[in-house]
């Protein structure tokens, strides 16, 4: 019995016995924050979408939105500068105090002054370690521990007093420079992500008003949803900062610290902790000028940003004429297997002839003297093809060409090899790549972009590379990986998948600034023209794609606004014949199933029953004589294995199953098979949070309730084509006008050509 006391009280929150709550609800409204107890509350992070909020969405102009975008941008820069600037701080600080004390302690360890070193090194470790509790104590509680918990706590929804004021703010940093220089086992990680968080919940809110430290250029959140996502940012840096791993410290984000994460999210994050990476490097190339092991510094961040910016603009005429190739393509393959096969044949036959003929328009070039393999390589795959050259000579082009995809990006990416190629050579070489890679994807083959547009990107970055010559710090090899990473973001827009690929090709951690700096450019400015290349590919091909967010003109629109009729409903026990009738004219996949007279007063929602489960009942002919309940006697006929979906192409049809007219006659209980339990939505929700539930769920169907108990108790259901934006506007044509469209730069109108 004392056992199982002891386990329950482990398990307890660790609050005193006074001010738990009831044995029945074991929830607390107060928690322990930092060493003190404090109250708690809860956040709002839905949108109270009344009147006002309606009214201000609606009247917000376009400079307005852009201001807003901009404000979330802006302040996810800061707090990279605020959160590597303390970090560089923390470092400094502690290496010079707790490096001051080490060699205090061992000179006198030197003259043999043991007992004085003794004193020396356990009185100073004794004042840090006083010092950081006292001011812990007595001036901010709330900064005890590592702060995770409490931010963890926070961006789950928990709001608790003072965890990021700014009195917290400057304990946490002074404190945590004390104590981890008083030689404690305590480590600085915690404290750094409890620092981020707080630096961007004060820059989120315009600054401290108890202090009166207020920017009201910056009070511009207005909802703790904003806020939230500023302080996930916050954590994501504080990482980065801490281990000066800006990659690890958005996954640490995005796996530890969030309850809700999108892309958008990610995206700031990405950008948040890149800005420290980068600030950091320059704070440590200015502190140890000369015993840095990396070979680039601030002087190579133009040429950088130079790679990203044309990378982006390359990137996105790629996907603009691969857009326009493949719907060409339709055309062709709509004529049938002949066309296809034809054009598949015909792209082989040109690809060869382009090739083969390439490398004679390049110069031989003069074998490397420290070359570490036989030049030219003779009979057997290698870097330098000898092609039409004399020998000792190689034809750089076609050692490019007549390589596998692999091997080709292997020599590009290599470093020490900056006078292997021609520059005309590598111009060809990327242009043959460009074009090339856009008109082999569509055919009727399978074909992949990544590993094409790496090859093009890499050829693009070593040509830049070439261009600049000396007046950079960077090497060929690493130009080679810097343009194929803004290829790879200008067309793909991806980031941290695609830096954590990056670096795994290269196996050179060194370089991880750069590349999230040059796929935060490329990305940034390829938005600017168009999307990305598989969310194009997604649309021309019609898939009805559900995007993360929902456009501003949904939030003017009701649920009710766009259910379309009419509505197929069941009673709880229906004839078979009507049953069947439905199934045969109508596709739909999924039935409300309502009680109502004699079984209620009024029509009640009971549930939802779907296509697959009614074919299944009517294959089995699980029928009744009389309109009577089946009770107990359903379990007996199915199991739970019957409702299971089938595998692919082994769906019944409604046409396969033939009943006589005695059985249509019959009646089936519905109420076993239903599901009693299916999200539903009032009418007057807007449409916006609508796709939100739906999305994040992964729902099929959505049902559509009254919001007065008169009339049916089912207004309609929305399916994933509801929600598509070519069908709202289809119903509601007024809106196309007021619709958010991104800022994009409008390529020319080529239309006709194609």
């Amino acid at each position: 019995m004392s056992n199982n006391a002891d386990e329950e009280s482990l398990n307890q929150p660790l609050l005193p016995q006074s001010l738990r709550r009831s044995v029945s609800n074991v929830t607390s409204q107060v928690a322990l924050v930092g060493s003190n107890i404090s109250p708690i509350e809860s956040l709002d992070y839905e949108i109270i979408e009344n009147d006002f909020f309606k009214q201000d969405w609606r009247g917000r102009s376009k400079v307005q939105i852009c201001q807003y975008i901009f404000m979330k941008w802006t302040l996810c820069f800061l707090v990279g500068i605020l959160v590597s600037l303390v970090g560089f701080t923390n470092n400094l600080a502690v290496e010079n105090i707790a490096g001051q004390k080490f060699v205090i302690t061992s000179d006198m360890m030197l003259k043999k002054k043991y007992l004085m070193a003794f004193l020396v090194f356990g009185a100073s470790n004794f004042v840090l370690t006083l010092f950081a509790s006292v001011i812990t104590a007595f001036i901010s509680p709330e900064a005890a521990g590592s702060g995770i918990p409490e931010v963890k706590a926070y961006l789950n929804g928990v709001d608790a007093p003072g965890i990021f004021s700014l009195r917290t703010l400057v304990v946490k940093i002074v404190g945590s420079i004390s104590a981890v220089s008083s030689s404690l086992h305590i480590g600085k990680a915690g404290p750094m992500v409890h620092t981020g968080a707080c630096i961007a919940a004060i820059l989120g809110q315009g600054g401290s008003k108890r202090y009166r430290l207020t920017w009201k250029w910056l009070c511009y959140f207005k909802n703790d949803r904003d806020r939230r996502d500023l302080v996930t940012c916050g954590s994501a840096a504080g990482i980065a900062a801490a281990f000066r791993a800006p990659v690890g410290g958005v996954l640490f984000a995005l796996e530890e610290m969030s309850s809700w994460w999108r892309s958008a999210l990610l995206w700031r994050a990405f950008f948040t902790a890149a800005i420290v990476a980068i600030l950091l490097r320059a704070l440590i190339d200015i502190c140890y000028t000369g015993k840095s092991n990396i070979s680039y510094h601030l002087v190579d961040v133009p040429p950088v940003l130079l790679l990203g910016v044309l990378g982006g603009m390359l990137g996105s005429l790629y996907n603009y004429l691969l857009d326009k190739v493949l719907r060409i393509y339709n055309l062709i393959n709509e004529k049938g297997t002949v066309g296809k096969i034809i054009l598949a044949c015909s792209i082989s036959i040109f690809t060869s002839c382009l090739l083969f003929g390439l490398p004679w328009l390049a110069s031989c070039q003069v074998c490397p003297a420290d070359a570490t393999e036989a030049c030219p390589t003779i009979g057997r795959s290698g870097n330098y093809k000898k092609f039409q050259c004399p020998p000792g000579h190689y034809n750089d082009l076609a050692s490019l060409i007549f390589n596998t995809n692999d091997d080709a990006i292997r020599n590009l990416f290599s470093k020490n090899t900056d006078a292997e190629f021609h520059v005309l050579s590598m111009f060809i070489f990327f242009v043959t790549c460009f074009f090339l890679s856009i008109f082999s994807y569509g055919i009727a083959a399978p074909s992949g972009l990544f590993v094409p547009v790496i090859l093009t990107g890499a050829s693009y970055g070593r040509l830049v590379g070439m261009l600049i010559g000396s007046r950079s710090n960077l090497n060929h090899g690493l130009f080679a990986v810097l343009g194929s990473a803004s290829l790879l973001g200008g067309s793909m827009r991806m980031t941290v998948s695609l830096c954590v690929i990056l670096l795994e090709l290269t196996n050179n951690l060194l370089i991880l600034p750069l590349i999230m700096l040059v796929l935060l450019v490329s990305k940034t400015v390829a938005d600017a023209f168009n999307g990305n290349i598989y969310d194009l590919i997604m649309n021309a091909k019609g898939f009805p794609y559900l995007e993360a967010y929902a456009d501003p003109y949904m939030r003017q629109l009701t649920v009710g606004d766009i259910v379309t009729g009419p509505l197929q409903l069941f009673k709880g026990i229906e004839k078979v014949g009507n049953v069947v009738h439905v199934l045969k004219t109508t596709r739909h996949n999924g039935f409300p199933v309502i009680h109502d007279a004699p079984h209620s007063e009024s029509p009640v929602l009971f549930g939802l029953i779907l296509r697959a489960h009614l074919i299944t009942l009517l294959k089995k002919k699980a029928f009744l004589v009389t309109p009577v309940p089946t009770g107990a006697d359903a379990f007996e006929k199915f199991t739970a294995w019957d409702f299971a979906k089938k595998g692919l192409g082994n769906v019944d049809k409604i046409e396969d199953i033939d009943l006589t007219d005695e059985e249509m006659e019959m009646f089936i209980d519905l109420h076993p098979y239903t599901n009693a339990s299916p999200y539903t939505v009032v009418e007057t929700m807007s449409l916006a949070k609508a796709l939100i539930l739906f999305r994040e769920v992964g729902l099929r169907h959505l049902l559509v309730i009254p919001k007065t108990s008169s009339g049916w108790p089912v207004v309609g259901i929305l399916t994933r084509h509801d929600f598509m934006p070519e069908h709202i506007l289809d119903l509601h044509p007024s809106l196309v006008k007021s619709r958010w469209k991104r800022l994009r730069i409008q390529l020319p109108n080529w239309n006709k050509i194609f």
